[in-house]
């Protein structure tokens, strides 16, 4: 009896995480016909508590795309590439403690913010760097407007993904 279940846990995990990957893609299947602008799977997986680089997206899609890319994502192509994603658990966000400690790293006065000039030269300087509306859309979320500055900690608990 017990051995029945275990064999019959696995395929509902599986039947579960394939249910929201089917509606987080039919949000964005505008037409009803299990295809989605290749321009919003980047949403979707992120929607699905993924948080890959732009690099390991463009893998993603490449992976999924047609042999000749037709700008759209068929879900048949896409469901078995990101129940894989999800069964092996990649790309999950980086924890509270790790951001925390990023941004300590950064901000040499240990005063408990960074300027907007100094997050903009870091997010657009180092590493990966972010676009234009990317940093836009950062600094809208995370600069306290009366003192242009980031308090660190404060966005840090706004940034961060519950995976409950």
């Amino acid at each position: 009896m017990a051995e029945e279940k275990e064999g019959a846990a696995p395929e509902a995990i599986i039947a579960d995480i394939q249910k929201k990957i089917t509606d987080a893609f039919e949000v964005f299947d505008h037409e009803c016909n299990k295809t989605v602008d290749v321009r919003e799977i980047g949403t979707i997986i992120r929607s699905l508590g993924c948080c890959p680089s732009e690099g390991d997206l463009h893998d993603m899609l490449a992976e999924v795309e047609e042999e000749e890319p037709t700008g759209y994502i068929r879900l048949e192509k896409f469901l078995p590439m990101m129940t894989k994603v999800l069964m092996e658990r990649r790309y999950r966000p980086i924890p509270e403690d790790v951001l925390l400690r990023a941004f300590e790293v950064l901000d040499a006065n240990k005063c408990g913010h960074l300027t907007k000039e100094e997050l903009v030269k870091y997010m657009t300087e180092e590493g990966e760097p972010f676009t234009q509306e990317e940093m836009e859309e950062m600094l809208s979320a995370a600069v306290d407007p009366e003192t242009n500055t980031v308090r660190y900690r404060d966005y840090i608990t706004m940034m961060v993904v519950d995976e409950n």
